[in-house]
């Protein structure tokens, strides 16, 4: 099945959207891959188990009782896990792209371009991210520096409106209404 280049754009997002971060890592779990490359999960999963030695722990590790309840409350698309008994695999980026290779089928290998994409897209954004927040760090220097500026400004500005005013002897002639 080959897609056409429209539907490249909203295949990236659906993709990137699937990405979780877990224990720091940017991952992707069994159940969203499985379905990526439109296999069942448990499928899925019976491959991994038979290629173990192509996974290792910084491409894929088993979710943990309490981050499984945690995806699934913070996931809509991921309420089907709430309920199976079985804790879900996360794969990293690395990880996600071996199971393209163990499953070896062509939308397996038509996907794994996409997820591919997705994880670039997602750094490239992480590191705009970064340079954003540098320059707002720089900016929030540069107010501080201004704030105590203004600050010794209006300071100056109520001393000077605090000192007594001298009042000067009126010129001229003065009429009945004035005094």
């Amino acid at each position: 099945m080959t897609l056409s280049k429209n539907n490249v754009p909203v295949i990236i997002e659906s993709v990137s959207s699937r990405i979780l971060v877990i224990r720091g890592q940017k991952t992707m779990l069994d159940a969203d891959l499985a379905e990526i490359y439109s296999v069942p999960t448990k499928r899925f999963n019976e491959q991994v188990k038979r290629n173990l030695n192509r996974f290792p722990t910084d491409f894929m590790f088993q979710l943990t009782k309490e981050e499984k309840a945690e995806v699934v409350a913070n996931c809509d698309h991921l309420a089907r896990l709430k309920y199976s008994p079985h804790l879900p695999y996360a794969f990293t980026e690395h990880g996600a792209i071996m199971a393209a290779t163990i499953l070896n089928s062509p939308k397996a290998i038509e996907m794994s371009v996409f997820i591919v994409r997705a994880f670039i897209g997602l750094r490239s954004m992480l590191t705009s991210h970064n340079e954003l927040s540098a320059r707002l760090d720089e900016l929030e220097r540069k107010i501080s520096d201004h704030d105590g500026i203004i600050g010794d400004v209006l300071e100056a500005v109520q001393q000077l409106m605090a000192l007594p005013v001298k009042q000067k002897p009126s010129i001229g002639f003065t009429s009945e209404l004035e005094k």
